[in-house]
């Protein structure tokens, strides 16, 4: 009648409060995580500021277009003395127009393509020479074949962006992976929670049937006073034991909605209630199919790849820095000259002043000493990333090789707990017999009691320990979004 009443109250009190009760299955928490989690959308920042890195490194093999307008003028003043030739004074006009077009290729040639036009006029000699016209066009290019041949710094800066864009992508699956588990491992703790609520209010209703028929055996004389007071102590234990798993549901809940929602405060009156109930699905292991999974599709394996290969790519770079500096050079160029501007044209187009060039340059340095150290250092930081790789595949098979003993321990304990539970409810029924018979004690009764309390708190902690277990299992194998049948759109 009390458990009743404490039940009714605790309705009243959420009535009050203006609560709002949400059933959530585990596929609404898996949903909204992804949508709401802030760690989630913290991580997606990364692969984007990678993309702008990426893009800006790709700009170097932008061609640069250039052009400009110059105009000058200079004038000498003559002169003349007894016995000297007498130079009169000159003065020239000179405006030069150009256009050009430069840039590189992936290859590490340089190319520089220039054209434009000159006009010049002026006095010499006091005499007007008109207009003179000089258009030309050029082309420039610049081949390493030693040093910066098969890769140079631009290359590795895209090839190194390019693997960190995929690492950013991964960091982004890894925290998703980390985020459904914890997800799941909270929802599960929730289950337990509510359930953990549901047996103290079963047993708060025993202690207080028992304290009831103790009142009425003391009343007629069949039992001693002593066991009133220790029926009326055990209410008391029911009920801050209840209190306490009501506190611990409250915290559960918390725990839930940090995960699966970016406003806290909008949620802080909505009770959610699991619609799920705690149960053991029991599952096979396979320790050598699990190592496979956890090798070749965790994130954080595959980044530690993406490493390794960023470190042989900048070895191989060191290495071709310590070869010395051999550029090919060529070149080729037409110009006109005319006093008018159409036949000058005409002289490039009809390539009557050709001009060509080619030619090997040659830059040895005497020690290349900071060359032979960065080519040591990488190869260095390449060992140091292989070692770290070999270390992290260990760290995986140990992580789930634990992670399958513990869900193999622990759904051996949902059946022993299961097998507990079901023994300590016979003995209670049993030993209430025996104390209606006058068989027993109800200091014997009261211990069946909390036996079995205590039996259905081990058994749902059994069950919540063991799917529990599985989530983290599937996180060690790198497995969580399959098994959710969850994609993930890296775009």
């Amino acid at each position: 009648m009390r458990a009743a009443c404490v039940a009714a109250a605790m309705v009243h009190a959420h009535e009050a409060s203006g609560a709002e009760t949400k059933p959530v299955s585990l596929d609404d928490c898996l949903r909204l995580g992804l949508q709401k989690n802030l760690d989630i959308r913290l991580a997606q920042y990364a692969p984007l500021l990678t993309k702008l890195s990426l893009s800006s490194a790709l700009w170097t093999y932008e061609p640069t277009m250039n052009m400009g307008a110059n105009q000058s003028f200079r004038a000498s003043e003559g002169f003349a003395g007894i016995g000297q030739f007498n130079a009169p004074p000159n003065e020239s006009w000179t405006e030069q127009y150009t256009a050009g077009l430069g840039g590189a290729i992936p290859t590490g040639l340089t190319y520089n393509i220039a054209s434009g036009v000159n006009r010049q006029s002026g006095i010499f000699n006091g005499r007007d020479q008109g207009f003179t016209y000089t258009p030309f066009a050029a082309i420039n290019l610049t081949q390493p074949v030693l040093r910066n041949f098969w890769i140079d710094q631009p290359r590795l800066t895209i090839q190194l962006e390019r693997r960190n864009l995929k690492q950013g992508e991964l960091d982004v699956r890894n925290q998703v992976i980390a985020t459904l588990t914890d997800v799941t491992l909270a929802y599960h703790d929730l289950i337990a929670a509510r359930e953990t609520v549901r047996v103290q209010q079963k047993a708060l209703q025993l202690a207080e049937r028992q304290l009831a028929e103790n009142k009425k055996r003391v009343e007629v004389g069949n039992m001693a006073p002593l066991d009133e007071k220790e029926a009326a102590a055990q209410v008391a234990r029911s009920k801050a034991d209840l209190i306490s798993a009501e506190q611990q549901f409250q915290l559960a809940e918390n725990a839930l909605k940090r995960l699966v929602t970016d406003d806290f405060s909008g949620q802080r009156d909505t009770e959610y209630e699991p619609t799920a109930q705690l149960v053991a699905v029991p599952e096979t292991f396979n320790r050598m199919d699990s190592w496979h999974k956890g090798l070749t599709g965790r994130p954080d394996v595959q980044r530690t790849r993406l490493e390794l290969e960023k470190q042989r790519l900048t070895l191989r770079f060191t290495r071709n820095q310590l070869f010395p500096q051999l550029d090919l050079t060529g070149s080729y160029g037409l110009t006109g000259q005319d006093q008018n501007l159409g036949p000058s044209l005409g002289d490039i187009r009809d390539q009557r002043n050709p001009n060509h060039s080619a030619g090997i340059r040659l830059s040895v340095p005497f020690s290349n000493r900071r060359a032979r150290n960065e080519h040591q250092a990488a190869k260095l930081r390449n060992e140091q990333t292989l070692l770290r790789y070999k270390q992290l595949e260990q760290s995986v098979m140990v992580e789930i090789d634990n992670a399958i003993r513990t869900a193999d321990t622990a759904l051996q304990r949902v059946e022993a707990t299961e097998a507990f539970r079901e023994y300590s409810e016979a003995a209670l029924q049993a030993e209430e017999k025996k104390l209606e018979n006058g068989k027993s004690t109800s200091f014997v009764v009261l211990q069946r009691q909390r036996d079995y309390t205590a039996a259905q708190s081990d058994a749902i902690r059994a069950k919540s320990d063991y799917n529990k277990a599985l989530a983290r299992l599937a996180q060690a194998e790198g497995n969580t979004l399959e098994r959710y049948r969850i994609q993930i759109d890296m775009k």
